[in-house]
């Protein structure tokens, strides 16, 4: 009798673990449709990071405007407006637009995170771009404000994209 107790506890134990399993499923990694944002280019935008979906593990841009012109590539200097929303806690850490003042850099001198210099590759004047930035391509194990391994979503503004310094 002993041994059909035992066995009954070890399979209500186990019945009770896959249970748990249930209430938290393999989530799918987000994509930038899953990510909503308001605001047309030039106006403050807001940025909504859904709770049914994890962070992805690669960059993810999407053009949420096209702009004019040429691409910007490499050595070019850009004027960016942008906010930024950490996914941990889905709130506002920065924006230039808060500020009144544009973001300067030349795209891939390693001005900024590396999720900067490759996700503003190919942007042009005028258009209005969301990056989602995994944590090896932004901050890693952190710094400054950053917590770590955290991923960083951006609505951002080109408002110059200007030719490369000579």
């Amino acid at each position: 009798m002993q041994k059909i107790g035992k066995i009954v506890v070890v399979a209500a134990a186990a019945l009770s673990l896959a249970a748990c399993g249930q209430d938290d499923p393999v989530r799918r990694p987000c994509t930038a449709d899953d990510i909503k944002t308001t605001g047309k280019f030039g106006e403050v935008p807001t940025i909504t990071i859904p709770d049914s979906c994890d962070p992805p593990k690669q960059l993810i841009t999407k053009d949420l405007s096209e702009g004019t012109g040429e691409g910007a590539k490499a050595g070019q200097q850009l004027k960016m407006n942008y906010l930024l929303v950490t996914w941990s806690d889905k709130k506002k850490l920065d924006s230039s637009f808060d500020r009144g003042e544009t973001f300067d850099l030349d795209l891939g001198a390693g001005q900024v995170i590396p999720g900067w210099d490759q996700g503003l590759a190919g942007i042009k004047q005028g258009a209005r771009r969301l990056l989602i930035i995994p944590p090896d391509l932004a901050y890693g194990d952190g710094g400054g404000r950053m917590k770590p391994n955290e991923t960083l979503v951006f609505v951002t503004d080109a408002v110059s994209v200007s030719p490369a310094k000579g």
